[in-house]
């Protein structure tokens, strides 16, 4: 007996752990500090004049009191270096020039300000930023009038106010109440991170010459229906607007039906009211959902994204065209362009349409004119394009921020011929420099199914490819998005792959960026295909390259990836180790406490209770007896996206079925984890976790 412990324990001495990385001279392996310290350039917005390029810079820190978010202003031709145009404890945003590129709009909440207000910045006359708003609830996404004398802002209302006053009478009731009550008729009631109130997104005229603010939706029928809503972001509720070119009146997006939005769609329609308020014309049918309007230089045309809406639980948001003034009609631009636009601006001279599309874990700037084809601008070999802003005059100039897994954001001006990029700005070179890390691979593969499936690959820092690796799948959440050639703060993959891992993220059926069809096909099969195609991956990864060791292999992902990281732990034992951050464990319970459910319930045909084997089948819960592999769970308590009894019940039954695992829950996070030092944390448990396992 003692001869064999021997053994065993000389066996285990020579298993190999993960490969030591051996660094390049001069070149140090990836920091938390390197991913999280970054910094992060905002929307760079040409001015009309073509001149300048305005945008924000956040710049992050571990102490939240130092934190910096401010505006910088750069030449356009990148004759000069970018300079901040404030210095502030609050960081700006939603950034707007006026029409004579003499002005800068933003919002910012300073000194007194209780709430986020309008500032202006005359750049000709300098001096300090003016407030322009003094709104009880704070003002919003600023769009200058075209004659440059009045803004219009977005502010929350209370239900029957029609102006400031009554909204801040409504205020002071509400403050003066004894109790604290949440009270609730309608649906939705979460969404994200915060509970929903009673208020709703108000478009308001703000005049610069000090005149009252006019509240242009105040009595009508839209504002105070049981439907009415705006678009629910990260950052707050919107209404997209945009002044008519003759500023009599103002093009919106909103919702009539949100109070439906647990049984059935609710699309956002374009909307028109006049510039002096009023009950505002509907200008778009039920039939898709709507966003982003923007007009056309000469005024003739309405540009705006639409996404149809059908039993698909995706659909591509394709572009169109409006000749303003002639009815409902419109002309789609993009029909033969198989992938969703994302960003879109319009050229100046009002012939062309600039946009952003995912395409095969890239994100390319196309180019497309009235009755033309899409054209690619330029051709991206690497990174992603976002953020994307034209002004100026002609063709236009274009600004948008570029980056890739090895080369954080910057602010960057694309050419609108050739499609040329050059960078306005480094403010991320010289770290960025200092690291060892590789650029991320494609992988493809054809699956059993005969789909082909696209990866993107990260070898670990001093790769040899002499050497074995473990081998790391990461799952990307979703499911309608796409791992891409992007730098990320959570789950970056040189990061990740840091402690000598490969790193393979695979973009499995229901990923963007690979054509409408290849997004639709998770319908119905929303966890065992998607899962079926992860190790179908690590399988031809381990086939086609030699340096990857088929004997430790681990998976993990967040959110929708989440949910596919439990799914494996209740259908194979390959992985020594899992990773699953706000991953839901029954499919019915993440549907009926989640803050948004439709699509759910459509995904798997209906309700739980009339297509209860649907439900079942694919629902981890139901095979919790098969439980074995070694599981690390995190979760944000303040997630409603997917709420924290996804854990509790997880947590319940890994117990009860005695699997090696760790629940680590943030209770300051939400769906993600954002704060410096719990980003930290979040990757010392992951690592340490997977250095457990996969030693």
């Amino acid at each position: 007996m003692k001869r064999l412990s021997a053994l065993l324990l000389l066996a285990c001495a020579a298993l190999p752990g993960p490969a030591e990385p051996q660094e390049p001279a001069g070149k140090r392996p990836i920091t938390h500090e390197d991913v999280y310290l970054m910094q992060r350039p905002g929307a760079p917005l040409p001015s009309p004049d073509g001149r300048w390029v305005a945008f924000t810079l956040a710049v992050p820190d571990y102490d939240h009191d130092k934190r910096s978010g401010d505006l910088w202003l750069v030449p356009a031709d990148g004759s000069a270096p970018p300079r901040r145009l404030t210095a502030t404890r609050d960081a700006e945003g939603s950034v707007a020039w006026s029409p004579d590129s003499t002005r800068l709009a933003f919002t910012a909440r300073r000194e007194g300000d209780a709430e986020r207000q309008v500032y202006v910045l005359d750049l000709a006359a300098g001096g300090e930023a003016q407030r322009i708003t003094d709104l009880a609830t704070g003002a919003n996404h600023p769009v200058w009038r075209p004659d440059g004398r009045a803004l219009l802002v977005t502010t929350l209302a209370y239900p029957g106010v029609t102006d400031e006053d009554g909204n801040r009478k409504a205020i002071e009731g509400r403050k003066a109440r004894k109790f604290n009550t949440r009270v609730y008729e309608e649906f939705p009631i979460r969404y994200w991170d915060r509970w929903l109130d009673e208020r709703r997104p108000m478009p308001v005229v703000q005049p610069l010459d000090g005149g009252a603010p006019r509240y242009l939706l105040g009595g009508t029928k839209l504002f105070d229906g049981r439907g009415y809503g705006g678009v629910l972001a990260n950052e707050g509720e919107s209404l997209q607007a945009a002044w008519t070119p003759d500023g009599a009146g103002i093009v919106f997006v909103a919702a009539d039906n949100r109070h439906e939005g647990a049984r059935a769609e609710v699309p956002e329609a374009l909307w028109l009211v006049a510039a002096e308020g009023g009950e505002p014309r509907r200008l778009t049918d039920a039939r898709a959902s709507w966003s982003n309007p923007a007009f056309s230089a000469d005024g003739r045309h309405l540009y705006a994204k639409f996404t149809p809406v059908t039993r698909n639980v995706y659909n591509l948001t394709r572009l169109a065209r409006f000749t303003w003034g002639a009815g409902d009609r419109f002309e789609v631009l993009t029909v033969g362009q198989n992938r969703s636009v994302s960003d879109f601006a319009l050229a100046p001279e009002g012939s062309r349409a600039y946009f952003t599309a995912e395409h095969e874990g890239l994100v390319r700037l196309y180019t497309v004119a009235p009755g033309g084809p899409v054209a690619e601008l330029g051709s991206l070999e690497a990174g992603s394009y976002s953020s994307l802003r034209v002004g100026g005059g002609g063709a236009g100039v274009i600004g948008a921020v570029w980056e890739s897994a090895v080369s954080p954001p910057e602010v960057v001006q694309v050419d609108a011929g050739s499609g040329a990029r050059r960078a306005l700005t480094s403010f991320n070179a010289e770290r960025a420099a200092a690291i060892d890390w590789l650029p991320a691979e494609h992988f493809w593969f054809t699956s059993s199914r005969g789909r082909r499936i696209h990866s993107m690959l990260i070898k670990p820092p001093g790769f040899d490819p002499a050497k074995k690796y473990p081998l790391f799948v990461l799952i990307h959440g979703g499911p309608h998005t796409m791992m891409g050639d992007q730098f990320v703060t959570r789950w970056n993959y040189h990061l990740l792959a840091k402690p000598g891992y490969v790193v393979l993220a695979p973009n499995y059926s229901g990923s963007t960026g690979f054509g409408e069809p290849f997004a639709q096909a998770i319908q119905g099969d929303p966890l065992a295909g998607p899962a079926q195609e992860l190790n179908e991956a690590a399988d031809a990864a381990i086939r086609a390259l030699p340096f990857i060791d088929a004997s430790r292999q681990a998976a993990g992902g967040a959110s929708y990836g989440g949910h596919l990281a439990n799914w494996l732990a209740v259908s194979t034992t390959r992985y020594k180790a899992l990773v699953s951050h706000a991953g839901l464990f029954d499919l019915r319970s993440q549907w009926t406490t989640s803050d948004i459910v439709y699509h759910r319930e459509r995904n798997m045909g209906g309700p739980s209770w009339e297509r209860p084997a649907a439900w079942r089948e694919q629902s981890p819960f139901y095979r919790s007896s098969r439980l074995k592999t070694p599981i690390l769970l995190t979760y944000g308590e303040r997630d409603f996206r997917v709420p924290i009894n996804n854990a509790l019940e997880f947590w319940t039954v890994l117990k009860r079925q005695d699997v090696p695992s760790r629940l680590v829950v943030f209770p300051d996070e939400n769906h993600w984890i954002l704060k410096g030092e719990n980003s930290r944390e979040f990757y010392r448990e992951v690592h340490a976790w997977l250095e457990r396992y996969l030693q």
